[in-house]
């Protein structure tokens, strides 16, 4: 009886004091894969994380840069969608998961696209690998250098399509990052969101291995791996209201379990962060000393989505920064200032205020130019 009373007291004294009995266990996720991230794709702001750094095997989540490639080369001109490409003996020759490739066989960008992304097939990851660098050794190199441009220091890419591979790592950390690259290519929804589709002709039938493109709201994608090493695993993209979200699953011990870690991880971001986006201030044109002009108009740059935690109901604080003593010349582009976003305190982005004209600096000859042309114009 003392010890539910002392319990009681505990308990009254914590609310008493603003502090929820309750509060510690909200931050927790339970999730059971080994290796875990949730990114918001807009800012790259991780949100949950357990193993995030952890290097292990992706599986066909590898496909996911050979898609960033694939696409880089599209918007560069050097692929079209409706580009005839040739099965090489080596990508017929692929195992695991493919569309059944002969040597020879031809078949369109769009479809390969299709085949790698819906059906995950292996060799048709390698056709489109060939076709943009050569040769799929010449494609696992631009992997990694594309890797580590992307900061995806965990990684270390041997082929392109995920099949299992002594040193052929990375992290879910790693996986967020190359799966953020490969959001801004919009056309990958159209893949990605496709449920069941067909190539040559419809003699052979696609089915998307990413079953939360079935039923989870706001879903854009985005890719699912499974072998030996690597266990289940899928990289899963959703966006509501403006708010994008990456979660990232390595290692689950079934596909049951890295879908229900996946909802799990986008329902607690949905639950708890919103993006907004502040209307930009409007600034007077700014004083110019020494120039043939007084004045100069100033721009403000674009803002950023601002991620904030649902909890977070104050308003967004806008506060302008302007140089001291601004003096000419000025010329259109020159930065003079920024814009901080702010919210409680604390400092959520900059952007930067720039002048919007030239403003030529007063000389000897422009002032007697500016004096005469005022004299005819009397």
């Amino acid at each position: 009886m003392k010890r539910k009373i002392l319990c009681m007291v505990l308990l009254l004294s914590l609310v008493f004091c603003g502090i929820s009995p309750w509060a510690a266990g909200a931050e927790e996720l339970a999730v059971t894969a080994p290796s875990v991230v949730l990114m918001e794709a807009s800012t790259g702001e991780v949100l949950f994380e357990k193993g995030s750094h952890d290097v292990r095997p992706c599986a066909s989540i590898t496909k996911v840069m050979t898609l960033c490639l694939t696409f880089e080369a599209i918007e560069a001109g050097q692929l079209g969608l409706t580009d005839t490409l040739t099965a090489s003996a080596h990508a017929a020759s692929m195992g695991g998961s493919d569309i059944w490739l002969k040597e020879g066989e031809q078949m369109t960008v769009d479809d390969l696209i299709k085949a790698t992304v819906i059906m995950s097939a292996n060799d048709a990851a390698v056709v489109l690998a060939e076709n943009v660098a050569g040769s799929e050794e010449a494609f696992v190199r631009m992997m990694n250098e594309k890797a580590q441009a992307l900061g995806m220091a965990d990684t270390v890419f041997k082929n392109c399509n995920g099949l299992d591979e002594e040193g052929h790592v990375t992290s879910a950390h790693d996986v967020a990052l190359m799966s953020r690259e490969l959001l801004k290519y919009p056309k990958i929804q159209d893949y990605t969101l496709t449920w069941i589709d067909y190539v040559r002709g419809g003699a052979t039938q696609l089915v998307n291995t990413n079953k939360l493109i079935r039923g989870y709201k706001g879903i854009t994608g985005l890719k699912t791996g499974t072998t030996s090493q690597a266990g289940s695993c899928i990289t899963a993209t959703a966006e509501r209201d403006g708010l994008g979200l990456i979660a990232v699953v390595l290692g689950a011990d079934s596909t049951d379990n890295r879908f229900a870690d996946a909802r799990a991880l986008l329902d607690y971001g949905f639950a708890g962060w919103a993006v907004k986006i502040p209307e930009a201030p409007e600034l007077e044109p700014a004083p110019v000393e020494r120039g043939m002009a007084g004045t100069v108009r100033l721009q403000v740059g674009e803002c950023p989505k601002l991620l904030l935690k649902a909890t977070d109901t104050g308003a967004i604080e806008q506060s302008v920064v302007l140089q001291e003593g601004i003096t000419a010349p000025v010329s259109r582009g020159d930065v003079l200032g920024k814009v901080v976003y702010s919210s409680g305190g604390e400092a959520l982005a900059e952007v930067e205020i720039t002048a919007m004209e030239d403003v030529e600096a007063i000389t000897f000859g422009s002032a007697f130019q500016y004096l005469l042309r005022g004299f005819f114009a009397m």
